[in-house]
């Protein structure tokens, strides 16, 4: 028999999650399977409906990942060939990859140090007659300032990457409805997470809706006829994701102040240890971040270690991003150099993630905390 001081925790803990809520899962699912409605369908239009809701956008589209809600809005905004798009140096690849799909470029930029978040001044810097779009991260779930960039380009259009951002706010309004459209990831490890691929597209935009609509289905604007106004491509969400998505919703808030809870617990467990790490800053007014990722940052060469440290004691960790975007092989025709983007190389270096899921104990954090104290040399 283990107890809480030796059991294994995992940086993310899904089987926690599913025990409460297992009954109305299975009724949800086992109710498609008996429809034998898998595409699209009423689950799929029952989802869009509330997410736009919850989010306070006017319009919502359900498609088959967040990477897909990133391609097909840029799709919808007219991007291609020869266009640029301005966006972050430091978030997951689908961010730069989906400019890149559609043969325009991906104009990178440096972050803030403070928050990893798209630094606006750096930004507004770097948009030419050429940039279509501007495309902030709200990394970790935290907002980018999406007003700052949209003074700086009142007439671009902005695509927030909300993907790990579901829930969050800036001055009261929340992540995918900040921008000219907001893209949602619901794979398994958000905060809003799908049993496999998922994503959606908010937007006040009713001709903008339309046409994304459209373009998930092969650019079919009506149903039936095979008569395709746009070259679009298959970006359906299924109702069997939409299903488990919907009995999830109504519980987001709770996981989400759960998430906040354990933050705050971390941010005075790791004070009253003096423990030399940076923590994630605190929320500005009228702010909430949602942290579908708690990272600290060690310097001094450490951060590997502490993370092989961690391993060793059971402790679920992860390196989010070990890389900047300007770093990677795919996109050196960008032609940047190393030190282009330093504040993206230090997070890079320094950065880690550790459990801040909403069914983290008391005492499994104090370990966690413990641990890192242990290695860093301050327990």
């Amino acid at each position: 028999m283990t107890s809480d001081n030796d059991s294994p925790i995992p940086l993310l803990d899904l089987k926690a999650q599913l025990e409460s809520i297992r009954p109305q899962v299975e009724r949800a699912v086992l109710g498609v399977i008996s429809e034998q409605r898998f595409i699209l369908g009423p689950e799929v239009g029952a989802l869009e409906r509330e997410v736009a809701a919850y989010t306070g956008a006017t319009h919502a589209v359900g498609v088959s990942s967040g990477t897909d809600a990133l391609l097909l809005t840029l799709t919808a905004l007219g991007v291609g060939r020869g266009d640029e798009v301005v966006t972050s140096a430091y978030s997951f690849f689908a961010t730069a990859g989906s400019i890149a799909r559609l043969g325009a470029r991906p104009v990178l930029v440096d972050i803030d140090p403070n928050d990893f978040n798209l630094d606006p001044a750096a930004a507004a810097a770097r948009i030419s007659p050429r940039t279509r779009a501007v495309l902030p991260v709200h990394l970790f779930g935290r907002c980018a300032a999406v007003e700052q960039l949209r003074e700086a380009a009142p007439d671009l259009p902005i695509v927030e990457d909300a993907a790990q951002a579901i829930g969050a706010r800036r001055r009261g309004i929340f992540a995918g409805a900040l921008g000219t459209a907001g893209c949602l990831s619901f794979f398994p490890s958000k905060n809003l997470g799908a049993y496999g691929d998922g994503g959606m597209i908010t937007t006040d935009d009713a001709e903008l809706a339309q046409r994304l609509r459209a373009l998930r289905v092969h650019g079919q604007a009506r149903r039936g006829g095979y008569q395709h106004e746009l070259l679009g491509g298959n970006f359906r969400l299924d109702a069997l994701q939409a299903a488990v998505l919907r009995v999830k919703l109504p519980h987001l808030e709770r996981w989400t102040e759960a998430r906040r809870a354990n933050a705050a617990r971390y941010r005075r467990l790791f004070e009253e240890a003096e423990a030399p790490v940076v923590l994630p800053p605190r929320d500005e007014p009228g702010c909430r971040d949602v942290y579908n990722q708690f990272v600290i940052r060690v310097a001094g060469g450490r951060r590997d270690g502490l993370a092989a440290h961690l391993k060793e004691r059971q402790i679920g960790c992860a390196i989010y991003y070990p890389r900047g975007l300007h770093q990677q092989p795919c996109l050196a025709s960008l032609g940047h150099r190393e030190g282009d983007f330093p504040h993206t190389e230090a997070a890079a270096r320094e950065s880690l993630s550790i459990p801040v899921y909403p069914e983290l104990g008391q005492r499994q954090q104090e370990r966690v905390v413990g641990a890192v104290c242990e290695f860093l040399g301050n327990g």
